[in-house]
């Protein structure tokens, strides 16, 4: 029977199909390029492929924490790693040849010094030996894990790093809006066939018959479309790994093997997205099928064609319970940790979780609809007529006020019989217009001309009062002006009609309306939640780096050299990046802070302009340090047990405290505290009459890096969205949008069988196939607004709560909302929505005329 309903209704059903099998293809392929990051391919040492060991420096700090009662281990990556110690290179030299780079420099006796690792050809197990005994904690490392002193591994780990992020929040949101959309495309298929599920109960089947056979349905599109899906994605995966390589998401030899894995390890993103679509496709049609089977006959088959009880009481605590939870979360976090707010797995999550509340809210919406658009429609109405009203009037004054110009032209010095005949003139323009014509001919005539001049003046008035009325566009005769105005209200009432017509198919079909409302919804939300966030994010950190630089140079590079003696008409302040580490919560987290080294203090201050809320950043000297307001003490005065960038321990008095920001204050620290931190920034001001051109060509030869003014450094450095990132969205965007545009497409062919009887009751009213377009792509249309105003709205919600948390962060940047992006994604499913209902609109309703059933 199942299959039989199947085969009978395929169309019906092909929509669902296509929804299951791209939202599996998505997730699966998501999952095996996740899978593939998660174990990248061992690739071969480079540096040091020659040497059988190699020896490199202590790399992580390991402190103990709280864990409870007992005591664990926690450790971290240094900023600094250390150089191998000069006495354990000495030994190493004793077992046999040592290799190194151009990093390390030549001592006597053939030694090197001041290298973070080193190639040595000696056996293995003398070496382990010498590098325990030197207790020094030093790395022995052999076969493939010599890649790790690599400088490549180290970008490749960031680009993983990267690509984990990436396909973890593509994957989640993919999943999102698959489940989003094969739900509700279940839920409205189902919603189509009441009347079927009317018939079938007065048929004498049970409500537990109904349900397991909309579930039965159910369960074989949804095995059937995820196997396909599984298929798509194997097929997927290797496209998109070649797609994340060419945008630089990923590194180079990021590949994904093609076909499906012989590996047990990688099938678990297949297993993931085929159960993952047959659930879904449970899920969305398990509501429908318990509301087909509650109602009773009768009530099935009275409300087959009016859509009524479409907000149960269920669906209205789900949606209320979402849009409490969602906003309540956002205002929690904003009071509480005001931080997290920037980050993405919050607005993403967020984004989705107020984008579900407001689609399980759009039949509320829906019902409005029609005023508002009544009232908008009435409104444009009114200004338009008052426009028309105030531009004829415009037009019969300017005509009063020619005719007054031309009288006054005529001059005042005709005398006493001038003055007559101007009297008259007041009332008939166009003779006196005549008469001055004759005057202008001259005086020289006779008698005979002046006779001649009297039954000329009328003919002449007459041309010239026909001159005038062209003129001023009034040559169509009052007849036709009279019909043309009746025209364009007829045209004005038919257009208002149709509207009206369409509100009225919208708030009658609220199934309908949302099923094409609630994806685009969902885009909408995603393109403002996700881009939009990003972008403020980005502005909010490069306002505070305009805010805190008072520099009007700044020189950047890897490995800058100090200015010795300054440089004449400027002050200088150089610093490196750094880090250091510090327990907090009680002993139990070990946090890494970013931190910049600073050579000069006061001339740093000078440079700079740090948002500070207590203390003097002046005071920088070697045994203090200045923190923000998010470290857990800080208060001026107090002393915090911290780790250096190298690792070593060191007690500082806390001198200043900057406010939190948008992450990018950190703490502060003296040069001498971290030597090894090499230089990557110098801030210069200039002094007054100081030679700017000079004072670049000095920073270019004596630090060797590339000098820019503030303005420039802030652009390249803070560019709101950087390139990958915003490249990464839009891809992410591209698929749900393309995701969309199948939903919209096959809700309207979905709805085309059914609203065959509507378009031809329009036809017997004597609409013609025009008007029925019309009336379905504005029903379109309209449904695509509704869901474009209810997107818009959550992600005005989601970026006004981060602007708020920024503001509390002392991070200025107002809202900024993507509007291209919102717009071309409003577009595509305009275009996609009213397309599709006219492409599948029923042809026997709109061909030909109407044939109403003949009377008996």
């Amino acid at each position: 029977m199942v299959l039989a309903s199947l085969r009978a209704r395929w169309a019906q059903f092909l929509g669902a199909f296509v929804a299951v099998a791209l939202g599996v293809t998505l997730m699966a392929a998501m999952g095996v390029g996740l899978a593939a990051s998660l174990d990248p391919p061992v690739r071969p040492p480079v540096r040091f492929a020659g040497s059988p060991v190699v020896v490199a420096g202590q790399d992580t700090l390991t402190v103990a924490v709280r864990r409870g009662p007992g005591v664990g281990r926690v450790t971290k990556r240094l900023a600094h790693p250390h150089p191998v110690d000069k006495e354990l290179l000495r030994e190493l030299h004793r077992l046999g040849q040592i290799r190194t780079d151009s990093k390390g420099s030549d001592m006597p006796g053939g030694e090197v010094t001041g290298v973070d690792a080193v190639g040595v050809d000696a056996p293995v197990a003398a070496v382990r030996a010498v590098v325990a005994a030197s207790g020094t904690g030093a790395r022995v490392l052999t076969g493939s894990d010599r890649r790790l002193v690599d400088p490549a591994t180290g970008r490749d780990a960031e680009a993983l790093v990267a690509v984990h992020s990436f396909l973890g929040t593509a994957g989640g949101v993919a999943a999102f809006v698959s489940a989003f959309v094969t739900a509700s495309t279940f839920a409205f298929v189902v919603a189509l066939r009441r009347r079927e599920f009317g018939l079938l109960r007065a048929a004498g089947a049970s409500r537990g018959q109904v349900r397991r056979w909309v579930l039965g349905e159910a369960l074989v599109v949804g095995a059937v479309a995820s196997a396909a899906g599984c298929a798509g994605g194997a097929w997927a995966a290797p496209v998109l790994a070649r797609v994340l390589v060419d945008a630089g998401v990923a590194p180079a030899w990021f590949t994904v093997a093609e076909g499906f894995p012989a590996s047990a390890w990688t099938w678990w993103p297949y297993q993931l997205a085929f159960w993952t679509g047959v659930v879904v496709a449970l899920a969305g049609s398990w509501s429908a099928a318990r509301r087909a089977g509650r109602v009773s006959p009768v009530a099935a088959l009275r409300d087959a064609s009016l859509d009524a009880g479409v907000m149960p009481p269920a669906r209205r605590v789900a949606g209320a319970a979402l849009l409490l939870g969602g906003g309540g979360w956002l205002v929690w976090t904003l009071w509480a940790a005001p931080a997290e707010l920037m980050k993405r797995k919050f607005y993403v999550v967020e984004g989705m979780v107020l984008a579900t509340a407001a689609a399980a809210l759009v039949p509320l919406a829906v019902r409005y609809v029609d005023r508002v658009v009544v009232c908008l429609w009435g409104a444009g109405c009114g200004l338009l007529g008052v426009a028309r009203r105030g531009r004829a009037r415009a037009r019969r004054s300017g005509g009063r006020g020619a005719g007054a110009l031309a009288v006054r032209l005529r001059g005042a010095g005709r005398g006493p019989l001038g003055g007559a005949r101007g009297g008259r003139a007041h009332r008939s323009g166009g003779r006196e217009a005549g008469a001055l014509v004759m005057r202008l001919r001259g005086a020289d005539r006779g008698s005979l001309g002046g006779a001649r001049r009297g039954r000329a003046r009328r003919g002449i008035g007459r041309g010239a009062g026909a001159l005038a009325m062209r003129l001023r566009g009034a040559d169509r005769g009052p007849l036709e002006v009279a019909r043309r105005g009746r025209a364009r209200r007829s045209r004005g009432r038919a257009a208002g009609t149709l509207v009206r017509l369409a509100l009225g198919n919208m708030t009658g079909a609220v199934r309908r309306t949302s099923a094409v409302a609630a994806p685009v919804l969902v885009i909408v939300a995603l393109a403002g939640c996700l881009l939009g966030s990003a972008a403020t994010v980005g502005r909010a950190r490069a306002e505070e780096a305009r805010a805190r630089t008072a520099a009007d140079l700044v020189v950047t590079g890897d490995r800058l050299r100090p200015v010795a003696g300054g440089v004449p008409g400027a002050v200088v302040a150089a610093s490196a990046a750094t880090a250091v580490y510090v327990r907090e919560d009680g002993g139990t987290a070990l946090v890494r802070s970013k931190a910049r080294a600073v050579s000069d203090p006061r001339a740093f201050a000078a440079v700079t302009r740090l948002p500070v809320v207590a203390g003097d950043v002046r005071r920088l000297d070697d045994r203090s340090i200045v923190v923000d307001e998010e470290w857990e003490r800080h208060r001026v005065g107090e002393r915090v047990d911290v780790r250096l960038g190298d690792g070593r321990p060191v007690r500082l008095r806390i001198v200043a405290v900057l406010a939190r920001g948008a992450g990018d204050n950190g703490a502060y620290v003296t040069s001498r505290n971290v030597p090894a931190a090499p230089l990557d920034r110098v801030d210069v001001a200039l002094r007054a009459g100081a030679d700017r051109a000079a004072v670049v060509a000095a920073l270019r030869a004596g630090t060797g890096g590339e000098v820019r003014s503030a303005g420039e450094w802030v652009a390249a450095e803070y560019p709101g969205v950087r390139a990958q990132t915003r490249l990464g969205l839009l891809m992410l965007l591209g698929i749900c949008l393309t995701y969309t545009a199948i939903s919209l497409v096959s809700t309207q062919f979905m709805t085309a069988a059914v609203r065959a009887p509507e378009l031809r009751s329009l036809r017997l009213v004597g609409a013609s196939p025009g008007q029925i377009r019309v009336v379905v792509g504005v029903e379109a249309g309209l449904a695509v607004g509704v869901g474009a105003v209810l997107g818009l709205g959550v992600a005005v919600v989601g970026l006004g709560g981060l602007s708020l948390g920024l503001a509390r962060l002392s991070a200025f940047a107002g809202v900024v909302v993507p509007w291209g992006v919102v717009g071309v994604c409003v577009g595509v499913c305009l275009v996609v929505a009213v397309g599709g209902a006219l492409a599948g609109r029923p042809g026997r309703a709109l061909a030909g005329r109407p044939n109403p059933a003949p009377s008996r």
